[in-house]
């Protein structure tokens, strides 16, 4: 990663890819809330990124940003490093998997290209991460994910579970709890039209658990 491209522009790439992850473009509210940062700095910082030689986002106003294809470059290599960490960190040094999306975001900026690449051959070359997410590829392209939320499901549907959304601790110590996790497969027992509850026979527990929206759109899974 060029070394013009600092720890905070690639925050801002990282995000901006997230959110542009599932069409359309991010809006300067989106970034301001995942950054906690003002949107008249985020706007500031949007105009740098676009006028820099070569541009990493295009930026209209109140159109959005999305990345060029050096900026999804950029994005992709701090991704890559992030979700490798977070294996590495589960797998060889015995963090769960709620404790090690904080640590991630602090070392996913200083690691080299040489370390990266040594973690992914000690760890097998893995292609998701331990809350299921896909890991770019060494040549920094991004698998397709043909999942969909859990909250799209309806009763006698069944579905494997694919990837969890890692920013809430909280969250992914519950779903732990219940044995909602990567790799596991859910029946919907029945579907509440009230309120969007799910109720799941989880494989391996011995009770349903019933779940809301809150938690299921957090969850995807593959059908």
């Amino acid at each position: 990663m060029p070394d013009t491209i600092t720890q905070s522009i690639q925050d801002y790439l990282k995000h901006i890819y997230e959110l542009n992850e599932h069409g359309g473009s991010a809006s300067t509210n989106d970034i301001a809330i995942r950054l906690n940062i003002a949107p008249a700095s985020v706007t500031g910082m949007l105009q740098k990124l676009a006028s820099a030689t070569p541009p990493l986002v295009i930026y209209k106003k109140h159109q959005g940003v999305t990345l060029t294809k050096n900026g999804e470059k950029a994005a992709l290599e701090v991704i890559r490093h992030h979700r490798l960490l977070e294996t590495f960190l589960v797998t060889t040094l015995g963090y769960s998997w709620d404790e090690v999306h904080r640590e991630a975001d602090k070392l996913e900026h200083v690691i080299s290209e040489d370390f990266e690449a040594r973690m992914a051959e000690a760890l097998g070359h893995p292609t998701r991460d331990p809350h299921g997410e896909l890991i770019p590829t060494a040549d920094l392209v991004m698998p397709v994910d043909e999942s969909c939320p859990l909250a799209s499901l309806r009763t006698d549907e069944t579905a494997t579970v694919r990837r969890v959304s890692d920013d809430d601790p909280a969250l992914l110590r519950h779903l732990r709890e219940i044995g909602v996790v990567p790799e596991v497969k859910i029946v919907v027992k029945s579907y509440s039209e009230f309120d969007g509850n799910l109720t799941l026979q989880v494989e391996g527990q011995k009770s349903n658990v019933v779940l809301g929206t809150a938690v299921t759109s957090q969850v995807f899974v593959d059908k």
